[in-house]
């Protein structure tokens, strides 16, 4: 990677959160851990120097990646010359349209795979979800303040919104603890590899935009309880579900469960 870095005089470039993973060990490891195999059509958000694709088409069937920089083209090519499994396309994820761009692939099993982007990265995952993608797995390179909350315990600071949005799709576990060194350059956080499996049964929600609307309004202000977050709801109903499990308007989100959550949306 150094030297088509230098081959190539690439800068890199802080407005598209640039850190190439370095650790061999690490970019095999997150391969491994990934499960990824020749029935697996993987896409890659974030290509950088390609080090993780490589890997990847090494176990994949098909490796379909994004990469917003095409100044990164050159490299790119060079790493990948003899993989004819893998093909990059020069968009920012958040405006493609990846439900068309996978239409010619045949694959039984759909995982993306990626050191994303810090500051994106909420977006990215939210843009896989709401595209209604059928994602079996989510196997992904976050900063570690980030990827705490995503696998967060209830009544934890890190325990919020997001943690709920993101459990409600999948079964999330934290793989391992990635250190800033591993980067080239390095950032200014370490890193934390985390994978979100779909779940296989759903919960049972009656009305979803009122769901996630309340759990919204219910971390709204992270210091205030639910008395003062919830006002505008009907605080009768949500009192009468928190006594059934020995609490009251009194108590903030971060203590209640995702089970919690959904019943109460359920009554209102």
């Amino acid at each position: 990677m150094k030297d088509l870095i230098e081959k190539y005089d690439f800068k890199f470039k802080k407005k598209f959160g640039q850190n190439f993973l370095k650790d061999k060990n690490i970019l095999q490891n997150i391969v491994l851990k990934s499960e990824v195999d020749k029935e697996t059509l993987v896409i890659e958000i974030g290509v950088g120097a390609a080090a993780l694709t490589k890997y990847l088409s090494d176990s994949a069937k098909n490796v379909l990646a994004y990469e917003i920089d095409e100044t990164l083209k050159p490299i790119i090519n060079e790493s990948l010359i003899d993989k004819d499994n893998v093909e990059v396309l020069y968009i920012d994820f958040l405006n493609s349209t990846v439900k068309e761009d996978i239409k010619k692939y045949n694959y039984s099993k759909l995982y993306v795979v990626a050191n994303l982007p810090y500051y994106i990265t909420t977006p990215i995952i939210e843009k896989i979800i709401n595209d209604k993608l059928n994602v079996d797995k989510i196997v992904v390179m976050v900063q570690k303040e980030v990827g705490d909350r995503f696998s967060a315990k209830v009544g934890s600071k890190q325990y919020n919104s997001l943690t709920i949005f993101l459990n409600y799709y999948f079964d999330i576990k934290k793989i391992m603890d990635v250190s800033r060194n591993c980067f080239v350059p390095a950032p200014n956080v370490d890193s934390v590899i985390v994978e979100m499996k779909k779940k296989e049964k759903k919960y049972n929600v009656q009305n979803e935009e009122l769901f996630f609307k309340l759990v919204r309004d219910s971390f709204r202000y992270k210091r205030k309880n639910l008395r003062n977050n919830l006002k505008n709801y009907n605080l009768d109903i949500i009192s009468q579900v928190l006594s059934n499990y020995n609490l009251d308007l009194n108590v903030r989100a971060e203590n209640l469960t995702i089970d919690q959550f959904i019943e109460i949306s359920n009554k209102l």
